[in-house]
């Protein structure tokens, strides 16, 4: 556990210090074109003689930048959705399940494409595009939780109390629920960074001059027999990075699930 803290910590750490490094990503050196790795560029340089390694920083903080704000928005909606859906049940809960139904009746990244597609590129419409995917999850995950608590005994005494709805959703059943969204959340965020980088791929995502993992990698790609490290370096990031948040979500799970969880004294 304390492994995948110290490389989130890390990257955290780079991202938030990046905007006072000297980077430079945009300087264009025409001496330096496709150039190896070597002392003073570090990851060598792109088509255009630019630093990879400045390009890569300054992705990282985008790709997070992105991955977080779709997360939360993702979040926000998805849980008030659940929270509506479990807790009133009936009619309203048939008409939103079978709304989110209708969202995951489509492959998400095909969908998150086709969205993108019809906004347009940029970041505004990268993060409409992957929250109009993503809530689904916190959705029904929220739904299940409220599903099994609202019967509960502290819910019924809240509610012979005169206790008003959003009162009980968020003192009573919200926070009982937040490990499984905790550890939901913290996949969404390695979903979105390569999600971003998918659609940067494809040219539906962050636009240039602004670097992307994923537009470094489909710009590398055209040099990769003469300069393979334009496109495996971003590649080597994004592969650490979401294997990174991933594996920290799985300890976060395992230590969040009391299920899994040994007892004191056993």
């Amino acid at each position: 556990m304390r492994i995948f803290v110290i490389g989130i910590g890390l990257l955290l750490l780079v991202v938030m210090v990046s905007p006072w490094l000297p980077l430079q990503p945009e300087l264009i050196q025409l001496d330096k074109i496709l150039q190896t790795p070597r002392a003073g560029l570090w990851l060598g340089g792109d088509e255009l003689g630019r630093s990879v390694v400045d390009r890569l920083l300054v992705g990282a903080r985008l790709s997070l930048l992105v991955a977080v704000l779709v997360v939360a928005l993702s979040a926000l909606f998805g849980i008030s959705v659940g929270l509506v859906a479990g807790y009133l049940g009936g009619r309203v809960d048939q008409v939103l399940m079978r709304l989110i139904d209708m969202v995951l009746a489509f492959p998400g990244l095909l969908l998150a494409i086709a969205l993108a597609g019809m906004l347009g590129p940029g970041i505004d419409n990268l993060v409409l595009a992957l929250i109009a995917v993503g809530w689904v999850g916190f959705a029904r995950l929220t739904r299940a939780q409220v599903l099994s608590l609202r019967e509960s005994e502290h819910v019924l005494a809240a509610r012979s109390l005169g206790s008003s709805p959003v009162y009980i959703a968020l003192r009573h059943l919200l926070p009982l629920a937040y490990a499984p969204l905790v550890i939901e959340a913290t996949f969404g965020i390695a979903g979105a960074i390569l999600a971003e980088a998918s659609l940067s791929f494809l040219g539906l995502g962050i636009q240039p001059p602004a670097p992307s993992w994923g537009s470094m990698i489909r710009d590398g790609s055209r040099y990769m027999l003469v300069a393979p490290h334009y496109v495996l370096a971003p590649g080597i990031a994004l592969l650490l990075v979401v294997l990174t948040v991933n594996l920290f979500g799985d300890r976060l799970r395992d230590r969040l699930d009391i299920r899994r969880s040994p007892a004191k004294g056993v």
